[in-house]
C-alpha cells in the first residue's frame, strides 16, 4: 500500500515542489480508494487540456481569453456557491472529474494547464478569493495586472477589479503584499486550511480535520498553533493521553512568548488527562 503521506512530505520539501502533485497527494490521503493510476490519469488530463490551448498564444490578455474559452466555456470549469459545502471541491482529482471546485482548486487547474502550455502564470491569494495572473510576476502593479477568475469561468479582471474584491472581503484597501505570487506550498497550505474549515463545521468529520492538520505540519512553513489544534483534535477523538502530551509540549514552546497562554494550555492538558478517570 502506497504511503501517500510520506510522498506528500517528500514532495513538500523538494527544491521545487510540484503544485499539481501536492494537490493530487492531498486527494490520495483524503480518499483511500485513490490509486497511482488515478493520479496518473489526472496528470494526463492536465496534459491533454494544455494540448488544446491555441499554439502561439503570447500576450497576457490572449492567455486569459484562450483559457477562458477552453476551460471555462468548452470544458465547463467553474464554481457555484454549493461547491463550498463539498469536500470534493478541494480535491484536485475530483475537480478535474466534476469540473467544479473552490476558487483555489479551479485556479490550480488553470495554472497547471497554462504552465504546461508555456504561459507565465501565477496564483494570487487575495483575501476570500483566489485568482490567477498572467505576465511577469516580478513586475506586478495594479495598473498592469492581467488576472482571471476561474471560479467565474475565467472572467477577466483588472487591478481595479482586484481592489473591489479585497474591499468587499475585508472592508479595507488592497495591500501591495497581496499581489505577491503564492508559492506552491503556500497554495497547498491554503487548500488544507479550506479542508480544515469544512471539517470544523462538521464535528463528526474530525478525521478529516486531523489528516489536514497532519499534512499542513509537513509543509516547510506553517502556523505553530497547528500543533495545538492537532492536540485538541486528538482529545476530541478520544486519544486523551497523546493529546494532553502534545498540549504540554506546545505549552513549553509558548512559555517564552505567552506565559499566561501556556498555563491555560497546561490546564486543558490536565483536564484531558482527567477524562481517563
Amino acid at each position: 500500500m502506497t504511503d501517500w503521506r510520506r510522498e506528500f512530505a517528500e514532495e513538500a520539501r523538494a527544491e521545487q515542489p510540484d503544485l499539481a502533485r501536492l494537490c493530487l497527494l492531498v486527494g490520495a490521503v483524503a480518499d483511500p480508494s485513490v490509486t497511482q493510476a488515478d493520479l496518473d490519469a489526472a496528470e494526463i488530463e492536465l496534459d491533454r487540456l494544455a494540448g488544446l490551448v491555441p499554439y502561439g498564444t503570447r500576450a497576457a490578455d490572449a492567455w486569459v481569453a484562450a483559457l477562458s474559452e477552453l476551460l471555462g466555456r468548452r470544458e465547463g470549469f467553474q464554481g457555484v456557491p454549493a461547491d463550498y459545502q463539498r469536500l470534493e471541491s478541494s480535491l484536485l482529482h475530483e475537480v478535474l472529474r466534476r469540473r467544479r471546485g473552490l476558487p483555489i482548486l479551479l485556479s490550480v487547474v488553470w495554472m497547471e494547464v497554462a504552465r504546461r502550455a508555456g504561459a507565465h502564470v501565477y496564483g494570487l491569494g487575495l483575501p476570500g478569493h483566489f485568482v490567477v495572473g498572467f505576465g511577469d510576476p516580478g513586475d506586478v502593479d495594479l495598473d498592469h495586472l492581467c488576472l482571471a477568475d476561474p471560479f467565474a469561468g475565467g472572467r477577466a479582471m483588472t487591478g481595479a477589479d482586484a481592489e473591489l474584491l479585497v474591499a468587499g472581503a475585508t472592508g479595507e484597501a488592497l495591500d501591495p503584499s497581496m499581489l505577491r505570487p503564492a508559492s506552491p506550498t503556500a497554495i497547498v497550505l491554503r487548500v488544507l486550511n479550506n479542508i480544515r474549515a469544512w471539517a470544523t463545521a462538521r464535528p463528526e468529520r474530525s478525521d478529516v480535520a486531523l489528516w489536514a492538520v497532519d499534512l499542513s505540519l509537513m509543509l516547510p512553513s506553517h502556523p505553530a498553533r497547528l500543533r495545538y489544534e492537532r492536540a485538541e483534535l486528538l482529545v476530541q477523538r478520544g486519544d486523551f493521553l497523546t493529546g494532553a502530551a502534545e498540549m504540554e509540549a506546545y505549552a513549553t514552546v509558548m512559555d517564552a512568548v505567552e506565559p499566561s497562554a501556556a498555563e491555560t494550555i497546561r490546564q486543558r492538558a490536565r483536564a484531558a488527562r482527567a477524562l481517563l478517570n
